[in-house]
């Protein structure tokens, strides 16, 4: 069996982490959150990102109510979000009183449609919250643009997209700021939870930085300048992603490969109902490959036959989820929630590996089930 979630994502750094873990639980300091190597992570990934500020905090889901916070939105504001994807777009703009305002995505690259949120802007609206999706980020040139003639916030949710670049700027750094998630199967997926903000704004970095730590300001400890949460990072996960983050743009590198192999194999396959992502390098991130298969669950039950693990993302748009159940129309989101299905794409696959998934996927379009038409 391939699985899609694998558990041996770490294996080669098992005793590289107990090390850490004994260096950590011995030290004199016996610092065990937003210490010394906290702050060098911060800054490490700072410096990748040509100087920006970085704030890590407790989850992706952290850094975007901290953010979200930080610019003000509460109770009668809007904030327009895509329709499909996680639950958190919409979370974290209710938990602050707000309104979420679902816009329909594109067609092919599953992102919130420009057009769509655009007419979606009202008075009330206080943020528009793009999010990149699976392997293509958000059209962040048109979302810029639009945020800057409403005169409304841009807020980047690129917390899929670490080491994806659109038009030579990273992603996060489009907006007035981003998230990013090292929540286990992210690209720069962790051991356990953890999350950082980046932007380029300093009065926004240090808002963040207070709100992670009970509103302190990092220089009197029990002064509280404000409301805050508890987002604090953890001291062991800093010292492991300061391990691991020489060998990201190798494992990005083989994810990007394994997409492009992915993409040959299965650009014929459109007169079978199988449509693959947008193809290239610009404005890719191959977090996630997803395919939108007609015959989802028949090609998901031959995956399955063939030893190959395969994910939903998403089983519903948001609108429809009962937490945040609202009227409206949203076909697009509808049709990718019935057509989506994710392929293994983790970077320790090996090249046997996806062979075999590519040619299992090959084999059910050439069924009757795989071949039929509407």
């Amino acid at each position: 069996m391939i699985p899609f979630f694998p558990d041996d994502l770490f294996d080669a750094d098992r005793s590289v982490l107990l090390d850490l873990l004994h260096q950590l639980g011995t030290s004199p300091a016996q610092r065990f959150i937003l210490g010394e190597h906290t702050a060098r992570f911060e800054a490490a990934l700072g410096e990748q990102l040509g100087g920006a500020e970085v704030i890590t905090c407790g989850s992706g889901t952290s850094a975007l109510t901290l953010l979200l916070h930080a610019m003000g939105v509460g109770p009668g504001d809007e904030v327009v979000v895509p329709a499909f994807g996680c639950a958190p777009l919409a979370s974290t703009v209710v938990n602050l009183g707000a309104r979420p305002v679902f816009a329909d995505i594109d067609p092919v690259a599953m992102t919130m449609d420009p057009d769509r949120a655009e007419a979606l802007i009202s008075p009330r609206t206080k943020v528009v919250l793009p999010a990149h999706m699976f392997s293509v980020m958000a059209d962040m040139p048109r979302f810029t643009e639009l945020a800057a003639r409403h005169g409304v916030r841009l807020l980047e949710d690129s917390a899929v997209a670490q080491g994806g670049v659109l038009d030579g700027r990273p992603a996060g750094l489009w907006g007035e700021a981003g998230v990013y998630s090292f929540v286990q199967v992210k690209t720069f997926g962790t051991v356990g939870e953890g999350g950082a903000v980046v932007t380029g704004d300093p009065e926004l970095g240090r808002a963040v930085r207070m709100l992670r730590n009970h509103g302190q300001d990092g220089r009197t400890r029990f002064q509280h300048h404000r409301i805050g949460y508890n987002s604090r990072f953890d001291e062991l996960l800093a010292l492991f992603q300061l391990h691991r983050l020489p060998g990201l743009p190798g494992r990005l590198a083989r994810r990007a490969e394994i997409a492009e192999y992915y993409n040959a194999r299965f650009e014929p396959l459109a007169a079978q109902g199988i449509q693959p992502p947008p193809g290239g390098t610009n404005g890719r991130c191959h977090y996630v490959y997803c395919l939108r298969a007609r015959h989802r669950e028949q090609l998901r039950a031959h995956l399955t036959e063939q030893g190959v693990g395969t994910h939903v993302y998403y089983p519903s748009p948001l609108p429809r989820q009962p937490a945040f159940a609202t009227d409206g129309s949203w076909p697009q989101a509808e049709r990718a929630c019935r057509e989506i299905l994710a392929l293994p794409i983790y970077p320790h696959l090996t090249d046997a590996q996806v062979e075999h998934i590519a040619e299992a996927v090959c084999a059910f379009a050439g069924t009757p089930a795989g071949a039929g038409t509407r």
